[in-house]
């Protein structure tokens, strides 16, 4: 049977040794179906992986047509910012926590990968958030963001004012300990445990969720994921606007944080047989 892709890259988390016979057992097992293999720099220098061509992270869109990603989300989360303008789809190997983006076990690697290279699996498209971060006027930096951006306060034990637009219009103003902007995939994340709703993940919306509001009925919500939501931090400085958790940039008073969905979506592959609903049950232990 004729391949779906044809050549892979692979990326582990590096702070995890363990990984390293996982991507390498993957890599033999991909050459053994003739499909080329490239390892992500980082990955092949730090968990000493030889014998294979090797590709900056940026550079993967153009030496493969398929990554395979092993860690946990946190792995997942950076590679899909970078990735997102190459449209090369991912797929997950868990080695982390929970792995709600990461779904296969280590155990059922090579079977599951086996049936996705069979043409045997379902795809998500998922989509990004983009943040701009205006002060007095001028653009200070960007951001994107798969799972939240999220406004906090800094390390001072204080509530901070945010000022709330969505497509031009005035919402209201909050007094809280920060603002969650979760895409659907993110709902699992930050926002589930600031009290969110869980959303699908192919569903168009963002879901904003207060952190700690200093009112009772300032209750978390969905808007259309074609919104425009710009969130103004008033009266104080030492905020912060965080991407994912994983990259952040401090504000000032007065600064806006221009929030939309990204164009483009990341590509998210499961064996044919996946259910969404079945991994809530497993991870979040229902029933």
């Amino acid at each position: 049977m004729q391949n779906a892709f044809q050549s892979v890259a692979l990326i582990g988390k590096i702070t995890n040794p363990a990984i390293r016979e996982h991507v390498l057992a993957l890599a033999r097992f991909l050459g053994e179906r003739q499909i080329a293999v490239v390892v992500e720099e980082i990955t092949a220098r730090q968990l000493d992986i030889q014998g294979y061509p090797v590709v900056a992270l940026h550079a993967i869109g153009r030496h493969a047509d398929l990554a395979v990603v092993l860690g946990g989300d946190g792995t997942m989360l950076m590679v899909a910012r970078e990735l997102v303008n190459h449209c090369v789809p991912l797929v997950g190997v868990n080695k982390g926590r929970l792995g709600f983006l990461t779904d296969l076990t280590t155990e059922s690697m090579l079977e599951a990968i086996a049936k996705i290279l069979d043409g045997e699996y379902t795809q998500e498209q998922r989509l990004l958030l983009g943040a701009s971060i205006i002060r007095n006027g001028q653009l200070e930096s960007e951001g994107k963001a798969l799972n939240d951006v999220v406004i906090s306060k800094g390390g001072v034990a204080r509530l901070i004012d945010l000022e709330l637009t969505i497509d031009g219009e005035f919402v209201h103003q909050q007094r809280s300990d920060g603002l969650i902007l979760a895409t659907p995939t993110g709902t699992t994340a930050y926002a589930l445990s600031a009290g969110g709703p869980l959303l699908h993940p192919t569903l168009d919306a963002i879901v904003l969720v207060p952190v700690c509001p200093h009112t009772l009925s300032n209750r978390p919500f969905a808007i259309n994921s074609l919104s425009r939501v710009e969130i103004t931090l008033c009266g104080t400085d030492g905020a912060f606007v965080h991407f994912d958790g994983q990259l952040h940039a401090e504000l000032r008073c007065g600064d806006k944080v221009v929030v939309q969905r990204l164009q483009k979506t990341v590509t998210l592959l499961h064996p044919s047989g996946h259910s969404h609903y079945a991994m809530l049950r497993e991870k979040l232990h229902w029933g």
